[in-house]
């Protein structure tokens, strides 16, 4: 294989590996060991425990469960803020893993752009959750987590096979990050203000009175008497 070649496919292979983990960690764990067990691909030595079944058992299990927990709205939420300490980690050491035995500093350097890989398309996921949850009905969310699975599939399978056609598409991934996670957060932050005042409103609702106004305030306080203009006396009783 030509030397730039080789390049760009471990590049893609550790960036896909980060991005499809910030995403659905379990799904790319199956897929590449699946796929490595199988001889599709030749997975890199760091990575070659992917293949294992034992491997392969437990991240099958976990993907069946986060199959429905990611369906269900709230507890998708709830999920995801869970695997934050658990998707972003892993992302950076699939990463740095699929380098391979090039350099230490090459590991490194994967890491670090792996984790911050799988933390933006993490947080790009959590949040669009959170916002999707706002509708009271389900299917958008059905919609959404079986998106998010094929997307990821179909993601790993581009960088494994196309891998100049991934990381144009990871590039196009980036800029609508950047575009979108300010407006998520604005969103997410109209929100919870929704929430507070819905909830105020509630209590308020019980029998909790609200505090008096300052004018309130003002106008129970007792009146001080008028003061007598300079030079004047006071009148006869």
């Amino acid at each position: 294989m030509d030397p730039l070649a080789h390049v760009v496919q471990v590049i893609a292979l550790s960036m896909g590996a980060a991005w499809a983990s910030g995403i659905n960690l379990y799904a790319a764990i199956f897929m590449l060991g699946y796929m490595g067990m199988n001889g599709y691909i030749q997975l890199p030595p760091d990575l070659q425990v992917l293949a294992d079944p034992l491997v392969l058992l437990a991240s099958g299990f976990m993907y069946c469960v986060e199959f429905f927990a990611d369906k269900t709205p709230g507890v998708d939420t709830g999920w995801d803020a869970i695997h934050t300490f658990i998707r972003i980690p892993a992302g950076a050491l699939l990463a740095a893993g699929a380098v391979g035995d090039v350099s230490p500093a090459a590991q490194i350097a994967a890491g670090l752009v792996g984790g911050s890989l799988a933390t933006a398309s993490h947080l790009t996921k959590a949040g669009t959750r959170v916002v999707i949850n706002a509708s009271p009905e389900p299917i958008t969310n059905w919609f959404t987590s079986v998106g998010e699975d094929v997307a990821v599939i179909a993601g790993l399978w581009t960088a494994l096979h196309h891998p100049v056609l991934f990381l144009v598409l990871l590039t196009l991934f980036l800029l609508l990050v950047a575009w979108l996670l300010p407006r998520l957060w604005r969103a997410i932050r109209r929100l919870f203000q929704r929430l507070g005042r819905w909830f105020g409103g509630s209590r308020r609702a019980g029998g909790d009175a609200p505090p008096p106004e300052t004018d309130d305030l003002a106008s129970m306080a007792p009146r001080r008497p008028p003061a007598l203009g300079r030079g004047k006396a006071p009148p006869d009783d």
